[in-house]
């Protein structure tokens, strides 16, 4: 008699573990230039090919071919390599001063700047981004002040939003920056309520809704996505593949799917995934998406692949559960590097102009945070003042919180 057959699970398990030297030879990366544009009003089932490759422009020598390119000025080129600049020692200066006690939490986006930062320039006033805590760099891109970016970081009492955030939870309306949640995978449905409000409303406004490769593994997600596919609101819906949860990889929550983009044409979205590291690149799929949207196209699913090269967070040491070289081992390489080489090759910067540049960010940046740590940092100076707990919940203050107000003021 045959054994009988036991049921059993499959758990996932990354490429490389720490100690292991990482190696991607054997990873598929397609051609810069390889895939097609297509029109903005395709049918969604003819973009499978879009949800399984990588749309890239920038070649290794930082020539930028294909239909995809051509979509930027001179000038916006430049801006987004400082920009980016700006963000990575932004957050170089934020792990150090999380490091000396100015602050209890930091999460760097180290590696990922392209992402934020060329898919800002895509949109226009009055459009509305739902970010997670990784995505600064949709503020750097609008050049929102530093000095009150670190205020909120130190929770001092300039803080613009009282201390009730947590360090990076930033909130800036007039830079179409919804307050992030802690929650992750809230953002996703979030923003597309809102685009379904922006359209009911008749107004031309669009969404973008952030979540992480393992946030998809929420039901958020896919509570968002039904509502997208059925009601076709004017959003996009973005993952941002970094490769690794807090400690988990991505396989956790893709399974054997394939891609996270492909999870898109299930819903009979409009899906398309793009070489995060690729700043050209990111900002044309980025361009198409939202135009496709603010058209009444619907929505669409971009799966943005990139590297999370530093920790998780200030709390995490991504050597406990990665190989300390896979960063460098990476196949799409560098954002910033390869801007730059780009713009070097069409005679729009050089090496030196590159570390003057990185020079003056510096001295911006260590001004700025000088100019906040004067209004306090979480363990001295200045600290939000204790009555604007009572504050901003309502246009007018409830009876039972007015009572509380004044029974607390001898401590406020």
């Amino acid at each position: 008699m045959a054994e009988e057959t036991k049921a059993r699970i499959s758990i996932p398990e990354p490429a490389f573990r720490p100690g292991d030297i990482p190696d991607y030879s054997n990873v598929k990366i397609p051609e810069a230039g390889a895939v097609t544009l297509p029109p903005l009003d395709v049918e969604p089932r003819l973009l499978r090919n879009h949800a399984f490759s990588i749309i890239r422009i920038l070649r290794r020598d930082g020539e930028a071919v294909g239909p995809w390119a051509r979509m930027l000025s001179d000038e916006d080129l430049i801006a987004g390599l400082r920009h980016m600049m700006i963000l990575r020692t932004l957050d170089a200066r934020m792990v150090a001063a999380q490091r000396q006690g100015k602050t209890s939490f930091y999460v760097p986006q180290l590696g990922e700047e392209a992402v934020a930062i060329a898919f800002q320039k895509a949109l226009g006033k009055g459009d509305m981004n739902f970010p997670t805590y990784r995505l600064a760099g949709l503020l750097v891109a609008q050049d929102y002040p530093l000095e009150q970016m670190m205020n909120q970081i130190f929770s001092n009492e300039m803080d613009p939003l009282a201390g009730r955030q947590l360090p990076v939870l930033y909130s800036a309306r007039d830079y179409g920056f919804f307050t992030v949640s802690g929650n992750l995978g809230t953002q996703f449905v979030q923003a597309v309520g809102w685009a379904m409000a922006a359209a009911i409303d008749g107004s031309d406004r669009i969404a973008a809704g952030w979540i992480g490769d393992g946030s998809t593994a929420e039901s958020d997600f896919h509570s968002a996505m039904v509502f997208a596919s059925t009601y076709k609101p004017p959003v996009v819906l973005n993952i941002v593949n970094n490769q690794w949860a807090i400690s988990t990889f991505q396989g956790i929550a893709k399974g054997e799917s394939g891609t996270f983009a492909a999870r898109g044409l299930g819903f009979g979205m409009a899906s398309l995934r793009v070489d995060g590291n690729d700043f050209l690149a990111v900002h044309a799929v980025a361009r198409w998406a939202v135009e496709r949207a603010r058209q009444g196209l619907g929505p669409t699913l971009l799966e943005h692949v990139t590297y999370r090269a530093g920790g998780h967070s200030t709390s995490d040491d991504p050597e406990a559960y990665r190989p300390r070289a896979e960063s460098d081992a990476w196949p799409l390489g560098d954002p910033i590097e390869r801007l730059k080489l780009h713009l070097i090759r069409r005679g729009l910067w050089s090496e030196e102009r590159h570390v003057q540049a990185r020079a003056e960010i510096r001295d911006m940046v260590v001004a700025a945070q000088k100019a906040a740590e004067r209004h306090g940092t979480l363990h001295s100076g200045g600290s939000p003042r204790r009555r604007s707990i009572f504050e901003g919940l309502y246009a007018e203050m409830p009876l039972h919180l007015k009572r509380q107000k004044e029974a607390a003021e001898k401590w406020l």
